[in-house]
């Protein structure tokens, strides 16, 4: 079987590349810029082309079909009809990569399955994927356009470790805090669930359905059955760096609205919310799917990861410098209160 992913390289599609690279039934081509090709197997064919260079993509594909074409890099709905426009005749399955986010915020339900409304009102990238799936649907249903709804949650790499408040240069900075010994901010008060998912364990869901019929038309989620409080997900990391969890407990709204980063959209209308996720419809398409790294494994091989790479490893001395100060007016807060 032959199949065409959109990207290919990032955190959650390398991983599906690496391990359908080892399946012989499988002929991979990835769509790319071709930046990040460093570490793509051997056997795996790199079409060096830009996907918004719609002209450019046709002339590249013409004589190609596909059992599976795979869109990895795909946020707003006009990239979907573009898509459509290239595949509608070209392959058997098409695969979108939503995401979890767009379940409904706030949530009726800590519960998610797969029928739970999508509603984010905080979220304008959730809003956009939503919008991306009622398109592919509507052409589901109206043309047969073959597709399959895919909705990671938060999903890592050993080049990212799970953070919730962070600044514009990812995570470094959160763990570059606990070496120092000093505090870091958890939002509310670190009880709320979350569920972590390693890349690995998401690639086996998504190779799974891959060329299934049965996933025709419809929507999955794939995550771990492992849900966590973010205290103990902050202790975690702590424990694999050997240091002591400092937390220091900041409402999530408090954070919106001392702060110029995105906290509206990825903490208030995703990160801040407890979820557990039900993937029954997903073991019910592919059987033999089991997540099987627990995040006290995972992180132990992101922190060796980073910390022996120096590149994983950008400062972010301005979200430093706003840790310190929400941490200073808090105390501040507290005396003024107290008298």
């Amino acid at each position: 079987m032959k199949a065409l992913f959109i990207g290919g390289t990032g955190t959650i599609s390398m991983a599906i590349t690496k391990q359908l690279a080892e399946n012989p039934d499988w002929e991979l081509y990835l769509l790319n810029r071709g930046t990040r090709s460093d570490n793509v197997p051997e056997n795996v064919k790199i079409i060096c082309g830009d996907i918004n260079n719609e002209e450019q993509t046709a002339e590249q594909l013409k004589d190609m079909k596909f059992d599976c074409v795979c869109d990895f890099i795909g946020f707003v709905p006009a990239q979907l009809e573009r898509d459509y426009r290239l595949f509608k005749d070209k392959t058997k399955q098409f695969m979108f990569i939503s995401s979890a986010s767009a379940y409904q915020k706030p949530l009726s339900d800590y519960r998610i399955t797969e029928s739970t409304p999508l509603a984010n009102p905080y979220w304008e990238y959730s809003r956009n994927k939503i919008a991306c799936e009622e398109f592919l649907i509507k052409m589901y249903r109206e043309n047969g356009f073959p597709v399959t709804i895919v909705r990671p949650s938060h999903t890592y790499d050993e080049r990212n470790i799970p953070v919730g408040a962070h600044g514009n240069n990812g995570g470094w900075q959160v763990i570059k805090r606990m070496l120092d010994g000093k505090p870091v901010i958890v939002h509310g008060d670190g009880t709320s669930l979350w569920t972590l998912t390693h890349n690995s364990d998401f690639a086996k869901g998504f190779i799974g359905l891959m060329g299934n019929v049965n996933a025709i038309g419809e929507s999955y989620h794939i995550t771990s059955d492992e849900s966590l409080t973010w205290n103990q997900i902050y202790s975690l990391v702590a424990d694999a760096l050997g240091v002591e969890f400092r937390p220091y407990y900041v409402p999530s709204d408090f954070l919106h609205a001392v702060s110029n980063y995105d906290y509206r959209g990825g903490l208030i209308g995703d990160k801040a919310n407890s979820v557990v996720f039900d993937n029954s419809k997903l073991k019910r398409a592919v059987p033999d799917f089991c997540a099987t790294i627990r995040f006290d494994m995972g992180v132990k091989k992101t922190i060796e990861y980073i910390l022996s790479h120096e590149e994983c490893q950008q400062p972010d001395e301005e979200f430093d410098r706003w840790c310190d100060k929400v941490i200073e007016a808090m105390e501040n807060a507290k005396k003024a209160v107290l008298g």
